[in-house]
């Protein structure tokens, strides 16, 4: 070419990509569209169509659950372009379980790594809104790279599996004579180990279960709060005085995943079959036998397992995609409540012992319990109401929210990984605190004040006036107009 060609030719155009993927375990969504990307000067914009891809139909529930995702963007060619904005689109919002969680829900995103020293790089995006059936935000890119979004970070597996690591090696150079011992309780549907950690030499046997459903991934990190601080993990095996006087009161059994084959899958609530774990517990409809091998080997094995140790208190982790705080929710209703008064006092109790513990916890806004006891036991098959009346214990369901926490608004953030590992360190002064009435007899609970009593949770947070068109018991779908 000339001279003068050369110096009239033009720069080609950018060439401005973005790529969806949800490869990584844990990964939930399918690319619908995206618009090609209308270039302003040094400035982008396209929007991306979105839908959640559904669970393995559940045959007990009759619904292919549906809400948690988690996904990658990567942008690449933003030599020239100094600012991408792109609008991601939720198509089937309205399609999910529990589309009345969205209002007020902020999506988690990061630049970061799903690795844990990223853990505090998660944030909310506060553009995201509910509008129309579709669940929509803004993010405005100015680097090329990634950017992952999840209704709630993930717990990958791999974390999963550094986490039982870091147990083994903490348990295998512990000094300290607490009968420290991590073991498989049997193989889930695709052949992941059911992890189990025990630990303690006390008299009282406590279980703790962590994520019967695979996208409520807050329960373990949960979980990984209570296990590095009972260990001694990232302490050289040291532990505090007030764990350590737990240890001589407890016997410890956790399994700090449920349901591994799920959360591989970003299923949101059953495992590789369609099985909603807890709903597993006990057969309460005789043409569905549960829990049994074929389906729900993982409740199979932990139930057997509870059966040779017994079990004075138990505690099962959960999240919420709902309501905007944490609280529990009991085996209220059930048979052993309607006994006596001994089980409301020991739930009143836990949960402001709990509360002391940590400011996260309140007790006024939760699952309402059942309207009658005939209703309760339709749902002697979760795991709270199960083992509660199977070993006359203490049985409650903890649950952290998706969205901020109103207790303690945290916008930006929102309910975090951080908060959700430091709800589970706390648990340890709260086990100090029940030890000496789990199994106390008489009416001990005169000892308790007015304040520790117990509250009969509602769902009518709102404001004044809002009532619920339709009760949720124990993190039920409620019906649909489509339904």
């Amino acid at each position: 070419p000339s001279k003068g060609d050369a110096m009239t030719s033009r720069s080609p155009a950018p060439s401005i990509k973005l790529s969806i993927t949800a490869s990584h375990d844990g990964g939930n969504i399918q690319l619908v569209s995206q618009t090609e990307p209308i270039i302003s000067g040094r400035t982008a914009k396209c929007t991306i169509k979105l839908t959640v891809v559904p669970d393995v139909y559940t045959e007990f529930e009759k619904i292919a659950h549906c809400q948690y995702f988690s996904f990658r963007a990567f942008v690449s060619g933003l030599d020239d372009i100094k600012i991408f904005n792109v609008t991601y689109v939720i198509d089937n919002a309205d399609k999910v379980s529990y589309p009345e969680a969205w209002p007020g829900t902020t999506i988690c995103e990061t630049s970061g790594s799903l690795e844990p020293a990223d853990d505090h790089l998660w944030k909310r995006n506060l553009t995201t809104q509910y509008v129309d059936g579709k669940l929509t935000w803004q993010t405005v890119h100015t680097t090329n790279g990634s950017t992952i979004f999840s209704y709630f970070p993930p717990y990958t597996y791999n974390r999963h599996l550094k986490l039982i690591a870091d147990c083994a090696s903490s348990i295998a150079s512990n000094k300290s004579d607490y009968g420290c011992k991590i073991e498989s309780l049997g193989q889930t549907l695709q052949g992941r180990e059911i992890e189990c950690i025990a630990v303690g030499n006390g008299d009282k046997t406590a279980w703790i279960i962590h994520r019967q459903h695979p996208g409520e991934t807050m329960a373990e990190f949960f979980a990984e709060g209570l296990l590095h601080r009972i260990l001694g993990i990232g302490k050289d095996g040291e532990i505090d005085d007030m764990t350590k006087k737990v240890l001589d009161q407890y016997r410890i059994y956790i399994v700090p995943c449920m349901c591994p084959d799920g959360a591989v899958l970003g299923h949101l609530r059953t495992n590789s079959v369609g099985a909603n774990l807890n709903r597993e517990w006990a057969t309460v409809n005789p043409e569905y036998t549960a829990p049994s091998k074929e389906r729900s080997p993982e409740v199979h094995a932990v139930l057997q397992k509870m059966d040779e140790t017994g079990c004075d208190f138990f505690l099962d982790v959960h999240g919420d995609e709902e309501l905007p705080y944490v609280f529990l929710s009991g085996a209220e209703k059930t048979p052993l409540w309607n006994e006596s008064e001994r089980l409301k006092y020991l739930h009143g109790y836990f949960v402001s012992s709990y509360q002391r513990a940590n400011s996260d916890i309140q007790k006024a806004i939760g699952y309402p319990p059942p309207d009658s006891r005939e209703d309760a036991l339709k749902y002697m098959n979760v795991a709270c109401n199960q083992v509660t009346n199977r070993f006359k214990c203490l049985g409650l369901t903890l649950e952290m929210p998706y969205k901020d926490c109103e207790t303690n608004s945290d916008p930006s953030v929102g309910w975090s990984p951080e908060r959700s590992k430091q709800l589970g360190s706390s648990l340890v002064e709260t086990l100090d605190s029940m030890q000496p009435y789990l199994r106390a007899e008489g009416e001990f609970w005169t000892e308790f004040s007015d304040d520790d009593h117990y509250v009969e949770p509602t769902d009518n947070f709102k404001e004044d006036g809002f009532i619920m068109l339709t009760k949720r018991l124990y993190s039920d779908v409620r019906p649909h107009a489509d339904a």
